[in-house]
């Protein structure tokens, strides 16, 4: 029951916290989305016509949906963790009688929260420009959850490494923001030539938007099957790290 309390209390304090600073939370990628879409969907997208058999629209709504469920979910945990090292917050989670797991649970879910709930504000955006009807929710929904664990995960990894505030911004800048815009979010790998098409297929965030894709508009470039098997391997592979990080203290009790 005790660890039951303290894992509710984390997590209500990392939402707590986003939906204080919503205007630069869940505003933003709002403005951004729409741009997104008016621009890249309506204006260009009249002109490229259909892929996939799918409107072009169409066909960019789930890759820029879940586009946000990464960033965000990313973004939540890294810089809410690492500010909490940065003001010695983490002492008195270290002295508690809190285990590791639930640390990194409560922490990682305050991520998958905002993530999916950042997914749904674009969502909502998205059916102002188009009108999707949903291939498979169950598909849809459990590969945006496990893609907003991966990332939030990789964000506590980052801060747990971070020594400054530069440091939390490395990653998403210089790594996640590329693959991002590299794994099929704007075009179908099928449209690339084959030498970057075999380059794109160790990207893993082209298998996360393709299965999310499938799941919304019955579209992918990728095997569901293998989607799904590497998304789930990265999140146990993750969390195990995770959890030898915060055992070790690595960052944390030095």
């Amino acid at each position: 029951m005790s660890h039951a309390i303290a894992l509710r209390t984390i997590i209500k304090k990392e939402v707590q916290r986003f939906i204080r600073i919503w205007p630069q939370t869940l505003l933003p990628p709002a403005i951004t989305t729409a741009l997104y879409f008016l621009i890249f969907g309506k204006l260009i997208g009249d002109r490229i016509g259909t892929v996939g058999g799918a409107s072009y629209m169409d066909y960019i709504v789930p890759g820029v949906i879940l586009m946000s469920v990464i960033s965000h979910s990313y973004a939540n945990v890294v810089s809410s963790f690492y500010s909490t090292k940065f003001q010695h917050n983490i002492e008195e989670l270290l002295v508690s009688p809190v285990p590791n797991w639930v640390i990194l649970a409560g922490y990682v879910s305050g991520g998958i929260i905002r993530g999916l709930l950042v997914g749904v504000v674009v969502a909502l955006i998205s059916l102002v420009f188009a009108d999707i009807a949903v291939n498979n929710v169950l598909i849809a929904l459990s590969i945006a959850a496990l893609t907003a664990t991966v990332f939030s995960l990789a964000g506590f990894i980052n801060a747990v490494f971070a020594d400054s505030f530069d440091d939390i911004s490395i990653i998403p800048n210089f790594i996640l923001t590329p693959l991002s815009y590299l794994g099929g979010v704007f075009y179908s790998v099928d449209m690339l030539p084959s030498t970057w098409q075999t380059i794109s297929q160790g990207n893993p965030i082209l298998y996360m938007v393709n299965a999310f894709r499938y799941g919304l508009i019955g579209v992918t470039d990728v095997d569901i099957g293998i989607a799904f098997a590497m998304t789930g391997g990265f999140s146990v592979l993750l969390i195990l790290f995770s959890l030898f990080l915060l055992h070790k203290g690595v960052g944390i009790k030095n």
